[in-house]
């Protein structure tokens, strides 16, 4: 499936002095800068008619022409998966993931995932990077992703994710009895010597901040909700791990559950057995990419985590 697109604008005097492409960023900005560039080096972004590089300096008074096909971004195929769409609109959809599903086709899931998903739903995602994805959640976290439709939404979700403007909320069960919120400032790279984890590193690690504030303490465990003001890989498991308190479940940056036989065996039972990091995507925030109005969702607890926080809350009964 493709799309043509059309577009004419002309350089004004104040852009003199201007590379083509930083000019062409700023009269076309509902594509990104990368896609722009793309579209000079290919000859669909003409100047005057022209073939130019995209590096080429502005006079002034130039036309400049756009005529690009959108074509498919992946090779990645259509499945029929159902995806809980809690919000949808013309312009993006917000999408309540379940635990356990892939967000995007890799190595070693190359089928089952939210893109294939996608595909399926609105066969015209296929002509946008990642199938509109703008930001991931990790296999085994549930809750809520945006999802852009078109591609000027997809550079304005993106350019707000960049501002840090996107508000996202976690709810999460950590392992021990912390005793009050706080904020987590500590930069994240990938482990020195277990490569496929990330770790709070001293040097050379990219800004990271999480904060949290506590719901309940649950007698070895304790309720949160998070806030992020990043989106580095793995940040809420990575900090939360690095204050000694990693989330319950927590395959790869937890531990395992101890003094489960100070627990009813029910409870030790539901802990011990919970299959994945205690950790829910639970509301998300953005200014609207065509009309500007801020917007909010909420995603409730899955049903895994809500009968944890059962369980926990109603321990002694």
């Amino acid at each position: 499936m493709t799309e043509t697109i059309e577009h004419s604008a002309t350089i004004s005097v104040q852009m003199q002095g201007l590379r083509l492409d930083q000019a062409a960023a700023a009269l076309f900005p509902d594509y990104s800068r990368a896609r722009l560039q793309s579209w000079i080096i290919a000859g669909q972004l003409t100047l005057d008619d022209r073939q130019v590089r995209p590096r080429h300096k502005l006079i002034g008074g130039e036309q400049l022409k756009l005529k690009a096909e959108l074509t498919p971004e992946g090779e990645w195929g259509p499945e029929n998966i159902p995806i809980d769409i809690v919000f949808e609109d013309e312009s993006l959809m917000v999408v309540n993931k379940a635990a356990g599903m892939v967000v995007h086709p890799a190595a070693g899931n190359y089928t089952g995932t939210l893109v294939n998903a996608l595909l399926h739903y609105c066969p015209a995602q296929a002509n946008l990077p990642r199938a509109g994805i703008v930001h991931r959640l990790d296999k085994d976290t549930s809750g809520l992703m945006v999802v852009a439709k078109t591609l000027a939404a997809h550079a304005n979700l993106v350019m707000q994710l960049q501002a840090r403007t996107v508000s996202r909320e976690y709810e999460a069960l950590a392992c021990g009895d912390m005793t009050g919120g706080g904020k987590v400032d500590a930069p994240i790279n990938r482990h020195p010597r277990l490569r496929k984890q990330m770790a709070v590193v001293a040097h050379g690690g990219k800004e990271a901040v999480t904060h949290y504030r506590l719901v309940a303490r649950l007698g070895g465990y304790t309720h949160l909700r998070l806030k992020l003001e990043t989106g580095r890989t793995h940040q809420i498991r990575v900090h939360m791990a690095h204050i000694r308190h990693p989330l319950l479940g927590d395959p790869v940056y937890g531990k395992r559950p101890s003094k489960l036989h100070t627990l009813a065996r029910e409870l030790a039972t539901t802990i011990k057995d919970f299959p994945r990091q205690a950790l829910h995507a639970a509301q998300l925030g953005l200014d609207h990419p065509a009309t500007g109005e801020y917007m909010q969702w909420q995603a409730p607890l899955p049903d895994d985590m809500a009968q944890l926080l059962y369980a926990l809350h109603h321990r002694d009964e």
